[in-house]
C-alpha cells in the first residue's frame, strides 16, 4: 500500500499545471521562470496564475484526500511525493516547481487551519524579503518565504493538526529550495534563468 500510495501521489504531482498551461501555448515557462502560481503571473498574467495555482493545489487535495480514505496513517507520504512530483516531475525531465500550491492543497486536507495561518504568514514575510533582501540574495521570494514560515508553521501544527503532513511536504520543498541555491537553472544559451533572480 505504502508504494501504491507514493506512486500515484508522484504521478499526480508531475502534473504541473505551469508547465502544461505554457505547453500549451507553444512555449515553455520553464526557460524564463519558475512554473508555479508566481512564475505564471509573472510570465502570463494573474488569471492564468490563479488558475495555476488553483489546479496545482487540486491534485495534492486529489492525493491526500484519496489516500484518507484508504489508508488515512499514510497521508503524509502522499504529501511527501506529490510536492516531490511537482518539484521533480518525470513527464518534464524532472524539472519543476518549488511546491508551495500542493504543499497548500495537501495540508487543506487534514489541517486547514494550520495552512491558512502558514498562508497568513507567508503574506507577511515575502513582501518584507522582496523590499530587503531578494537583490542581494538573488533568489525567488517563494522559496525563501518558506524555508522562514514552515518552522512557524510546526507551532500551528501542533497545536491544530497536521504536524507530519507539514513536515513532510516541507521536506521536499526543502530539497528542491536547497537544490535552486546550489545549482541555479540556467536558460538555453547559458543565462541564468529569471526563476533565480525574480
Amino acid at each position: 500500500m505504502p508504494v501504491l500510495i507514493a506512486a500515484v501521489a508522484y504521478l499526480l504531482g508531475s502534473l504541473v499545471a505551469g508547465i502544461l498551461y505554457s505547453r500549451a501555448l507553444g512555449q515553455d515557462i520553464r526557460d524564463r521562470d519558475l512554473p508555479g502560481g508566481s512564475g505564471t503571473v509573472r510570465q502570463y498574467g494573474r488569471l492564468a496564475g490563479l488558475a495555476v495555482t488553483l489546479a496545482d493545489m487540486f491534485k495534492a487535495i486529489l492525493a491526500v484526500w484519496l489516500t484518507s480514505l484508504v489508508a488515512p496513517d499514510w497521508t503524509w507520504l502522499a504529501a511527501f511525493f506529490v510536492v516531490l512530483g511537482h518539484c521533480y516531475p518525470v513527464f518534464f525531465r524532472f524539472r519543476g516547481g518549488v511546491g508551495i500550491a500542493p504543499f497548500m492543497g495537501a495540508l487543506l486536507v487534514v489541517a486547514p487551519i494550520t495552512i491558512l495561518g502558514i498562508f497568513g504568514m507567508g503574506l507577511v514575510i515575502i513582501p518584507l524579503y522582496k523590499a530587503t533582501l531578494q537583490a542581494r540574495i538573488k533568489l525567488n521570494a517563494v522559496p525563501v518565504a518558506t524555508v522562514v514560515v514552515v518552522p512557524l508553521g510546526v507551532l500551528l501544527a501542533l497545536r491544530y493538526g497536521g504536524l507530519p503532513e507539514l513536515l513532510a511536504g516541507a521536506a521536499a520543498m526543502t530539497i528542491r529550495t536547497v537544490h535552486l541555491m546550489i545549482a541555479p537553472p540556467v536558460r538555453p544559451g547559458g543565462a541564468v534563468a529569471s526563476e533565480t533572480k525574480a
